[in-house]
C-alpha cells in the first residue's frame, strides 16, 4: 500500500459530490482533461460512483482516504488561499495572512504540538504532530514556500531575506479569544528551508497532579512529594515523555504565597504566577551553573532545575537540596534504576546522593484508545484509533534500605532485588494496568517503554 505524497488539485472536486465520494471511498486528486486519477483502497465502489470521464487508479490505505476527505472544505480552501497568495501582485492582498491564520487554527483544533513546513524534491509538505505522531496533512507546490516562509519569518520578527542560516523566533496570535504562543525554528536543507512551529499551549501547563492520568498508587506517591520541604526529586524519561508537565503540577501544588520558587530553564517557555523564572543564555553568560550559584543567594525555598545534565549541575542541586531547599530537576534515563545508574555515572558524590535524593518518577506518554470509535478509526482521532495520552509511570521512593545501597555502592541488581520484596510496581506493570482498563494497548505500552 503506497504512502500518500501526491500533491492534490483541489480544483477537481468542483466535479463530485462530496458525501457520495466518502459513501464510495473515492479520492481524486487530478483531472488532466482525459483521466481523472484517484485513490482508491478494497473497499472502493467506483462503479456505483459512475465517474463521468476515464480513471486511472491506485491504491491508498482506506483510513487515509476516510482522512483527507475528514475535513475537505478547509482543504480546499487552503488551497484557493495559496494559489491566490502565490498569483497576486496587490501589496494589500491578505491571502497568504488568511491561508496562515486558518492554518494554525486548523493545527489548534487538531490539537498539534508542533507545525512541520518542509521542503521535498518535488513539492512541499505540512506535518502536525499529534499526540507525539507526526501526521501530513497538507501538500503544496515548492514555489509557495518563499511566501509562506516569508510571512512566518515577518510575523516572528526575523530577517525575511535570511535563509541560508538556522533563526529562532517568536509570535502570538488569538484563537477564538484565546491566546496561544508559538516557538518557530527555521533551519536551511537541500531542498529548501525546513520551518518548526512549536504550539506553546499552556493548558498542559496548567494541568494538576489530578489531570495527569496517574494510576493512583502513582498519584499517591506523587501527592506525598508535594509534602516534602527539602531534598532532591527527579523526573525521569526520554524527550516527549510528559516530564515538564508533571514538573509543573508538582511546582503548581507547592505554589502559595510563603514558598519562595525560582526556576532555570533553557528557554522559559511558559510563563508560571508568583514564580521568578530564569532563562539560560549561553551567548551572554548566562550557564546552568552561572545561575544555580547566584540563585542560592535569592533564598528561595524551591527550586526547578530544567534538566541535570553533567556533574556540575547534578553537585549543585545536590547541595542545595541538603541545606534546607526543595530542588525538582529532571534527567534523561529509561526508568528509576537507570537513573541511579546515570546519577553515579554523573560522578556524584554518594554521600550527598544517599542523603539528599528523595524520589525518582519515571514516566512515558502512551496513546489512549479512542472513546468514540474503540480503534475502528473516526474523524476525532484522524482515522487513527487514538485520541489524547496518558501517563504510564513507576515512582522509587528512597528509603533507609536504598539509601544505604547507595552510599555503600551496592550493585543494582540487589537494590532491583530489594524492590521485589517491597512489590514496587515498574512503568510495565502501570501500562499493563492500563491495558487492563481499556485505556491503553500492550503493544503501545510496549512501544514507549522500550523506545
Amino acid at each position: 500500500m503506497k504512502t500518500f505524497k501526491e500533491l492534490i488539485d483541489y480544483s477537481c472536486f468542483e466535479q463530485f459530490d462530496i458525501k457520495k465520494l466518502q459513501e464510495y471511498l473515492v479520492l481524486p486528486i487530478k483531472y488532466d482533461g482525459i483521466y481523472f486519477k484517484c485513490f482508491i483502497c478494497e473497499k472502493s465502489n467506483l462503479k456505483a460512483f459512475n465517474i463521468k470521464g476515464l480513471v486511472r487508479s491506485e491504491y491508498l490505505n482506506k483510513d487515509e482516504i476516510l482522512f483527507f476527505l475528514s475535513d475537505i472544505n478547509i482543504r480546499i480552501k487552503l488551497f484557493e488561499l495559496a494559489i491566490k497568495a502565490k498569483n497576486s501582485e496587490n501589496i494589500k492582498d491578505t491571502s497568504i495572512e488568511d491561508f496562515f491564520s486558518l492554518l494554525i487554527k486548523k493545527a489548534i483544533e487538531m490539537r498539534s504540538s508542533d507545525i512541520h513546513i518542509e521542503s521535498l524534491e518535488n513539492n512541499m509538505v505540512i506535518r502536525f504532530r499529534v499526540d507525539g505522531n507526526l501526521k501530513l496533512f497538507y501538500i503544496f507546490e515548492n514555489e509557495f514556500l518563499f511566501i509562506l516562509s516569508s510571512y512566518i519569518k515577518m510575523i516572528s520578527k526575523l530577517d525575511i531575506t535570511m535563509s541560508r542560516l538556522p533563526m529562532d523566533g517568536r509570535f502570538s496570535l488569538y484563537i477564538k479569544n484565546y491566546k496561544y504562543d508559538f516557538r518557530v525554528s527555521t533551519m536551511p536543507t537541500i531542498n529548501g528551508e525546513s520551518i518548526v512551529i512549536r504550539v506553546l499551549d499552556n493548558k498542559n501547563i496548567k494541568k494538576t497532579i489530578e489531570e495527569l492520568g496517574f494510576s493512583k498508587n502513582i498519584f499517591d506517591e506523587v501527592e506525598n512529594i508535594t509534602a516534602l520541604t527539602q531534598g532532591l526529586v527527579l523526573v525521569s524519561g526520554p524527550t516527549g515523555s510528559g516530564k515538564s508537565t508533571t514538573l509543573y503540577s508538582i511546582l503548581k501544588k507547592l505554589n502559595t504565597e510563603n514558598k519562595k520558587i525560582i526556576t532555570i530553564e533553557d528557554p522559559v517557555e511558559y510563563k508560571l504566577e508568583q514564580t521568578q523564572q530564569v532563562s539560560v543564555d549561553e551567548e551572554l553568560g548566562l550557564s546552568f551553573i552561572t545561575i544555580l550559584k547566584t540563585v542560592l543567594r535569592q533564598d528561595p525555598d524551591i527550586l526547578l532545575i530544567g534538566e541535570i545534565r553533567d556533574s556540575a549541575s547534578l553537585n549543585i542541586a545536590l547541595q542545595a537540596s541538603l541545606t534546607g531547599h526543595l530542588v525538582l530537576a529532571s534527567i534523561h534515563a529509561n526508568n528509576s534504576l537507570e537513573t541511579l545508574s546515570r546519577l553515579i555515572d554523573l560522578k556524584a558524590d554518594r554521600y550527598l546522593l544517599s542523603s539528599a535524593l528523595k524520589y525518582i518518577i519515571s514516566q512515558r506518554l502512551v496513546l489512549n484508545i479512542c472513546q468514540s470509535c474503540f480503534q475502528k478509526g473516526c474523524v476525532i482521532c484522524n482515522f487513527t484509533g487514538f485520541y489524547n495520552r496518558s501517563s504510564i509511570a513507576e515512582v522509587l521512593k528512597i528509603d533507609e534500605s536504598i539509601s544505604s545501597f547507595i552510599f555503600r555502592n551496592v550493585e543494582l541488581k540487589s537494590i532491583k532485588e530489594y524492590l521485589k520484596t517491597k512489590g514496587f510496581k515498574s512503568m510495565i506493570d502501570d501500562g499493563k494496568q492500563k491495558v487492563e482498563k481499556r485505556i491503553t494497548t500492550i503493544e503501545e505500552v510496549y512501544k514507549v517503554v522500550n523506545s
